[in-house]
């Protein structure tokens, strides 16, 4: 009877370890699905949950950078409501500026006024010696173009165009002229081979003239050429270019 009894009682024991160790195992299992579920759900909201604090950021983010916008944007202001941050930058001359731009602006007209006046002198200075070539070449073929039977006409054509000392010294010797071009029935014929200017200005210019003249005469009846080199000065008098001096260098 004891040896049934204890037999029993160990079977008892057994059993209800086993049924201890079939309840630990259901528990640990439950746990662990629990714990599982609870993993699975947590994973499911993480993404909400991180998107929320994403946005949150964000909206932090954009309300700082309105803020600093704000703040660029709209000065503070102190008492009475009148800014107080930056200034606008101004941009003006002063009164020492605006002598200096006075003195700048009349130097400069100064500078073209000049520049205009010696622009304007040296075109006057050029035409006019233009001029003075023109009728010294003219001239020189009057002086030595010379015809017997037309001495009155040819001598008061050298004297239209002669002034100051050229014209006193031939009006002094024309009448001994006359005479040895009528004794000797000389002719002469000039041409301007070439000319060009010494010295210019406005009312006196200098001319160099290279002449051929063909001469007959008498002692000569055939046609000589005469070769000569003239220097004749020409003077403006009342508007004319006149010869003042006549010159066999």
């Amino acid at each position: 009877m004891k040896t049934d009894m204890a037999v029993e009682t160990d079977t008892d024991a057994t059993d209800a370890i086993v049924t201890d160790q079939d309840d630990t195992t259901s528990t640990t299992v439950d746990d662990r699905s629990t714990e599982t579920e609870s993993e699975t759900k947590a994973g499911k909201e993480s993404p909400k949950s991180t998107t929320t604090s994403t946005r949150k950021k964000s909206a932090k983010g954009a309300d700082a950078t309105t803020d600093d916008d704000s703040a660029e944007t709209e000065p503070s202001t102190g008492d009475g409501g009148r800014p107080v941050g930056r200034r606008p930058a101004r941009f003006g001359w002063g009164a020492a500026g605006v002598g200096l731009l006075a003195v700048i602006t009349i130097a400069a007209s100064a500078l073209a006024i000049v520049f205009g006046l010696q622009l304007k002198n040296r075109i006057d200075v050029e035409n006019a010696g233009q001029e003075a070539l023109r009728t010294a070449e003219n001239y020189a073929v009057a002086l030595t173009s010379i015809d017997t039977r037309n001495l009155d006409r040819d001598f008061a054509r050298v004297l239209e165009g002669a002034t100051g000392e050229f014209k006193d010294m031939y009006s002094s010797s024309s009448s001994q002229l006359r005479q040895l071009l009528v004794d000797n029935q000389a002719t002469g014929k000039g041409t301007v081979i070439d000319a060009g200017i010494k010295s210019q200005s406005e009312n006196k210019v200098e001319v160099m003239l290279f002449v051929d003249q063909t001469v007959t005469n008498t002692a000569s009846p055939d046609p000589r050429l005469d070769r000569s080199r003239i220097l004749m000065t020409m003077e403006k008098v009342d508007g004319r270019w006149l010869a003042s001096k006549v010159e066999l260098p």
